[in-house]
């Protein structure tokens, strides 16, 4: 259930605050801002979908050198998107995003679309993203409901529960959607997501320097930090793998997992379940013999729904049957192989034998 609180005056000016605030203290200098280019909006979009801008800002102006527009972008091999992409994680956006660039081009004759319902009908747009990109681009009068806005609006409205759930994030919507100022909308879609980053952030929230102090609800209550309500907590689950560094005269083998699941499209380290058999492995799946297997320090990876445990096992190649390779197996230098798109810990794992 929602609390009911009573209200508070000054409500009617949330938007007006809002933009007189970011005018001063918004941030104005980020490589997106200042266009009307969709495809560059787009882009940065979906880069900062659960990524910080710190992050974002490097991979943004790599991706966008190699991939200019939209027809680039399309046209481009997937190895190439996705080594554009590598360690910036959540590789299914990276892959979205080309497939919607290719529907672009063969729907929309690669003009990005306008309306909110076309926008939202590519791969990996969501309410949310597609309303933002439109209000960047086109001025459309739409709410954006991003991990920053939900924590601004729980608190300013005192919405009680986890903003995941669909009651929450429907009255979320809601109060999005009703807080939308006739005018300025891009203005006023960025001074939301920055007041979140900034001052309304989640662990150290700066109240005595926020615009809407005066009529947030939980700053009243004194229960800042009781808004929005944590994830329920859950036990995440850990995986264990055996990832098999194939080297030989300086070379690594990778193979190439399937085009969806974890690290998507990306190149990666052969992983066996069970390290008896790695020999009689290595020799039915890829015509080699090796020596013995050295086992290398452990390394954890975290994904969101469950943990990685890797344990590198470093296979010294002796004799090697090249008939006996498969599509989707390649062998690199040391070098190339740390520059493919490979997931992090496979890089990191690469750079160890680097050292």
């Amino acid at each position: 259930m929602f609390r009911s609180v009573s209200p508070i005056k000054n409500n009617s000016t949330f938007s007006a605050r809002l933009l007189a605030w970011h005018k001063r203290h918004g941030r104005h200098d980020l490589p997106w801002q200042g266009t009307r280019d969709a495809y560059r909006i787009w882009v940065a979009e979906i880069m900062l979908q659960q990524t910080q801008v710190a992050a974002v800002i490097p991979y943004y102006r790599r991706f966008l050198e190699r991939f200019p527009d939209i027809a680039a972008l399309a046209a481009a091999p997937q190895d190439e998107v996705l080594r554009l992409w590598s360690g910036l994680g959540y590789y299914s956006r990276a892959r979205n995003l080309q497939r919607a660039a290719e529907l672009v081009t063969e729907r929309h004759g690669g003009v990005f679309p306008r309306t909110l319902t076309e926008i939202q009908a590519l791969p990996g747009i969501g309410r949310s993203t597609a309303a933002a990109i439109a209000a960047f681009a086109y001025g459309t009068r739409a709410a954006i409901l991003d991990g920053n806005v939900k924590r601004v609006l729980a608190r300013h409205f005192a919405v009680a529960g986890f903003p995941g759930e669909k009651r929450v994030e429907m009255r979320l919507w809601q109060l999005a959607e009703e807080q939308l100022p006739p005018r300025a909308i891009g203005r006023y879609t960025q001074a939301m997501m920055d007041l979140g980053a900034t001052l309304c952030a989640r662990a150290k929230p700066a109240c005595a320097n926020c615009p809407l102090a005066s009529s947030c609800r939980a700053f009243a209550l004194g229960r800042v930090r009781d808004f929005p309500a944590p994830r329920p907590a859950k036990v995440v689950p850990t995986r264990a793998t055996h990832m098999l560094l194939l080297v030989r005269n300086g070379e690594v083998l990778l193979e190439k997992r399937p085009p969806s699941g974890i690290w998507g499209g990306l190149w990666s380290l052969p992983e066996l379940a069970d390290a008896a058999t790695v020999r009689a492995y290595c020799r039915a799946r890829y015509g080699c013999s090796i020596a013995a297997p050295q086992a290398l320090s452990p390394l954890a990876h975290g994904f969101t729904h469950f943990k990685l445990q890797i344990q590198p096992l470093l296979c010294r190649v002796g004799k090697l049957t090249p008939a006996a390779r498969e599509p989707g197996q390649i062998w690199l230098s040391l070098d190339e192989a740390h520059g493919a798109a490979i997931p992090v810990p496979v890089r990191r794992l690469i750079e160890r034998l680097l050292a």
